[in-house]
């Protein structure tokens, strides 16, 4: 399969994780992120005694490790710090500069072309995302600590640097995400026990709401989003990752947690407009040869 297409099912994947982490309950964030990052790893898992030589393909050097775990537990350690300390509109905001921050850094990727039209696409989704926000919470008022919008900033710059890295790193594989998902599970274990009172789901809704979380947002879509960066076009899934907070907000209004507004039409305009941009798609076909 494409792996431009399967980086595009992780983005859909992480479209869910609004609903599906409003329906697990109050479960607190590091002991919901040490559940679901168990059963991530164990998707992995489960199917190396199906294939031969995984221990060889894991044999990596110590760079690939502290990329994948730092990505992985970092972007969400200090996600949680930056909703912590700063209104949650403006934290996600300053955090979703990272799908920006990967078209931009891809220029500095050996064989990687930026062209103006891949800026164009992920700025056009930008716009859409604060328009999202905006719009679900009203103007902007940066009222938080410098702590939470530096930790927000930190999303941004981990988990694009974690793309970016990873792509630089294609050949090594991914079932090494399986490791990555255990580590960030017990990182997050041990954050839950320092910070948190365990709360656990209650009922069965809620129990396969973090089933479901585990199994893609915080599971296959990590998987695919690695097969994606290290092997389809970074500059376009950068742009199109956009296209998650809008799907997102989509499913809250028809799960009936969110009111329709224009401004969700216009921005699903803007982020789809920013999409077809980035991938180059309307240029004619001699002009794209070579690229």
């Amino acid at each position: 399969m494409n792996p431009t297409l399967i980086g595009l099912a992780a983005i859909a994947m992480w479209a869910l994780l609004a609903l599906m982490t409003a329906a697990s309950g109050a479960v607190p964030p590091f002991q919901l992120l040490a559940m679901t990052f168990a059963i991530g790893a164990a998707c992995g898992f489960v199917t190396w005694p199906f294939r031969p030589n995984v221990a060889a393909r894991l044999k990596l050097p110590a760079t690939v490790w502290a990329t994948g775990i730092g990505g992985l537990f970092g972007y969400h350690f200090f996600y949680y710090t930056a909703l912590r300390n700063a209104p949650v509109a403006e934290a996600s905001l300053i955090a979703y500069l990272w799908p920006m921050l990967i078209v931009l850094g891809s220029a500095l990727l050996p064989g990687e072309r930026l062209r103006w039209f891949h800026i164009a696409g992920a700025a056009c989704g930008f716009a859409g995302a604060v328009l999202l926000v905006t719009g679900r919470a009203g103007p902007l008022q940066f009222s938080g600590s410098t702590l939470g919008y530096l930790s927000a900033l930190a999303c941004a710059l981990i988990w694009s640097t974690y793309s970016i890295l990873s792509r630089a790193q294609r050949a090594a594989s991914s079932d090494a995400v399986a490791v990555y998902c255990l580590a960030t599970a017990v990182l997050s274990l041990v954050c839950h026990l320092a910070f948190e009172t365990t709360v656990w789901p209650q009922g069965a809704r809620q129990w396969l709401a973090v089933a479901g979380l585990g199994l893609m947002p915080v599971g296959l879509a990590f998987y695919a989003w690695d097969h994606g960066v290290k092997h389809g076009n970074i500059q376009l899934l950068g742009s199109a990752a956009y296209l998650a907070p809008l799907i997102s907000t989509a499913i809250l209004v028809a799960a009936g947690f969110a009111a329709p507004t224009w401004q969700l039409g216009l921005a699903a305009v803007l982020v789809t407009l920013g999409a077809l941009v980035a991938s180059g798609r309307w240029r004619p076909l001699p002009a794209r040869a070579g690229t």
